[in-house]
């Protein structure tokens, strides 16, 4: 099939299923790609926990800070429904840096992530990110604002009500009155800008090694594997990633390598316009979608 016909047979698959998605699949050996609307932005959600990552490493493997030191989490710093990790802790821990980058990346534990952002502040994080030469994903908050939606205000069985506020609600500019939803206040990003990343972090000369290897390492100890993990791993690859998700918003960012030494830089922004807080069948998509655009440019 032409690449023209595909692109054309996939939106059409996004829209039937109540997604709107930038996409972009980039071969990390050769630089060719191919994707949908690469470059339109989104608010990024969790995914901005490895640029958080990033700048963490980067200050232990400059000295500034030491990955051993360790860290007071207290309890109840983050209650929304669904938090993991230390969010659900009732007393509390003292962890190390190097735990909390695994936690942050791992299970997508906000308050170890929050715990990262008190040592390197947005601002920070963003300013690591441009003296790497990494354009296009700003930092502006830690986790604790993301967290403060109007899902928050609603009883779990209504939750449906603040999804319909998400969808409705958005201009054609990327605006929107939930400003963790507004991609000029949020954590935000695009497609392209986190293929890049993940090639900063697969391809030698823009990261340090001391930066890049523990990263990647991070990202293959993901244990959110339900979206384009189904996809992606197998006997004969190697799936890592980092997932994002907030309201109506699913994100992946992850590189799958072959066994025949392949590697391939695989982003996936979605917005739903379905308001339900669970879409098994969003996620299943997202992940047929990203499949048949990475067959397609392995085939070329």
């Amino acid at each position: 099939m032409s690449t023209g016909r595909l692109l054309h047979e996939l939106r059409d698959v996004l829209d039937d299923a109540g997604l709107h998605g930038s996409f972009l699949v980039r071969d990390l050996s050769t630089g060719e790609e191919i994707g949908i609307d690469p470059d339109a932005g989104f608010p990024i959600a969790s995914l901005v926990k490895l640029p958080l990552a990033i700048a963490v490493l980067t200050l232990i493997a400059d000295g500034r800070l030491d990955g051993a030191t360790m860290i007071e989490v207290k309890p109840g710093q983050l209650t929304a429904p669904g938090t993991t990790g230390l969010s659900r802790f009732r007393h509390p821990a003292r962890i190390a840096v190097d735990d909390l980058l695994y936690l942050s990346i791992a299970v997508s534990d906000n308050s170890a992530a929050d715990a990262l952002f008190g040592l390197v502040p947005p601002a920070d994080v963003d300013r690591i990110l441009r003296a790497a030469g990494i354009a296009g994903i700003t930092v502006r908050h830690r986790m604790r604002e993301l967290t403060s939606t109007p899902a928050r205000q609603f009883d779990p069985r209504d939750v449906h009500l603040a999804h319909s506020l998400a969808i409705g609600a958005r201009t054609t500019g990327g605006g929107h009155p939930v400003p963790q939803l507004d991609v000029s206040h949020a954590n935000s990003g695009s497609a392209r800008a986190f293929t890049d990343l993940l090639q900063a972090l697969w391809v030698p000369g823009r990261l340090p090694a001391s930066v890049a290897d523990p990263a990647r390492s991070l990202l293959s100890e993901n244990l959110i594997r339900n979206r384009l993990a189904p996809d992606f791993a197998s006997d004969a690859s190697k799936w890592s990633s980092k997932t994002g998700s907030l309201l109506n918003l699913r994100h992946e960012a992850g590189v799958v390598e072959h066994d025949d030494g392949t590697a391939y830089a695989v982003t996936a922004l979605t917005e739903s316009r379905v308001p339900a807080a669970v879409q098994p069948a969003a996620e299943a998509v997202m992940a047929r979608v990203a499949r048949a655009l990475h067959d397609q440019l392995r085939a070329s």
